[in-house]
């Protein structure tokens, strides 16, 4: 089908965990959740020439999961991962690695004309190569009304400015951003008070966005759109880590959304699958099939 691919573009890197190493980036996991929903994904990031690179590429494979991810000169990335007593990780970045140079290339151009929905994020944007790569992707999207571009905030360490998350807010018609996130980028913008569903509609407007998803941990999560709000508490689960617990939680929204599920059906189905990885350890944890069928 034309137009129909679901893409995440930045970030495919190793999160170094203690327990040992499993694939990760935000990007990289919504489209791999993506593909267990029977849709077209693809994951658009690049790689170094090293063994760690390979393995990233061979693990894509492995998993079946469309890819672009071009070999630069740089090592491929990692993160060190620290999980603290309540499960919640701890990173540590990498630098100057092989995500921060992500080309546009023919391919790339290629793939975003036939993008029906894109998720990207902050944190590949802290180099002004794959920051530039992201802005030409979308500027190359098919612009319809159907059309989906989730800016995902996934705020990190210090790699973000204030410069580059208003133009991403207004490059996205879809915002995903937690509770502290927003906090942040609040302060940032300089909005005043702590009521964060008042800061939600503000966001909702001043960007005449879609759809805004507010996550708020243990406190539930909201999906506000114009005029209306969703709001669901958080299962209690047994949790072995929260690593990619909000990239799920993207994914299945957006997956949902495009299957032709209202919010709320879509709200649902994706604190249900959020849940789920946080009781499984590393960001891509196979979904049950209760979870991906029955659209």
């Amino acid at each position: 089908m034309e137009n129909q691919v679901i893409v995440g573009i930045g970030e495919a890197l190793w999160d170094v965990l203690p327990e040992g190493k499993k694939l990760g980036g935000a990007p990289a996991n919504f489209a791999y959740h993506v593909s267990q929903f029977g849709l077209e994904s693809c994951i658009v990031s690049a790689v170094g020439d090293d063994a760690l690179g390979q393995e990233i590429k061979d693990n894509f494979e492995e998993k079946k999961l469309n890819h672009i991810l071009e070999t630069v000169p740089y090592p491929t990335g990692t993160v060190q991962v620290e999980i603290d007593l309540n499960g919640v990780p701890q990173y540590e970045i990498k630098e100057n690695v092989a995500w921060d140079n992500i080309q546009f290339t023919p391919e790339v151009e290629a793939l975003a004309k036939r993008t029906r929905a894109l998720c990207y994020g902050s944190l590949a944007q802290r180099n002004e190569v794959s920051r530039a790569t992201i802005n030409r992707f979308i500027d190359a999207m098919p612009k319809t009304e159907d059309t989906l571009i989730v800016f995902d905030v996934n705020l990190r360490q210090r790699f973000y400015t204030k410069e580059v998350l208003d133009e991403s807010m207004r490059r996205c018609n879809v915002l995903k951003i937690n509770d502290e996130e927003l906090v942040t980028i609040s302060r940032m913008l300089g909005y005043p008070g702590t009521d964060l569903q008042s800061k939600c509609w503000i966001l909702l407007g001043r960007y005449d966005l879609k759809m805004l998803i507010l996550t708020c941990g243990v406190n539930g999560s909201y999906i506000f759109t114009s005029g209306n709000m969703s709001y669901l508490s958080t299962p209690m689960v047994e949790v072995a880590d929260t690593v990619g617990a909000g990239d799920s939680f993207t994914a299945t929204f957006t997956s949902s959304i495009i299957k032709g599920q209202t919010v709320a059906e879509s709200h649902r189905r994706a604190v249900e699958v959020s849940a789920f990885v946080c009781t499984q350890h590393g960001a891509t944890p196979i979904l049950p099939k209760k979870f991906t069928e029955g659209f």
